[in-house]
């Protein structure tokens, strides 16, 4: 069975993806909120805009799913 199923706009909004991000990659102004921290986890939509940042990856899930989004890891 090949049914091909279309979600549309819907499903595609709701998935957001997760990223390491490493601080020394981020501004001047965020580097000095994560000290102690070498890596931080993005949260990100479908076109690439930021909705988040956090400190660990358990946590961008957890953000993710509380506001009904369905996360996706990105390497």
């Amino acid at each position: 069975m090949e049914t091909k199923y279309e979600f549309g706009d819907v499903a595609r909004d709701r998935i957001v993806y997760v990223r390491p991000v490493a601080v020394s990659d981020l501004p001047d102004e965020i580097r000095a909120e994560a000290r102690g921290f070498d890596t931080l986890y993005a949260v990100h939509d479908s076109r690439g805009e930021r909705l988040a940042l956090v400190r660990d990856r358990n946590l961008a899930f957890i953000l993710a799913r509380q506001n009904d989004m369905a996360p996706v890891s990105v390497h």
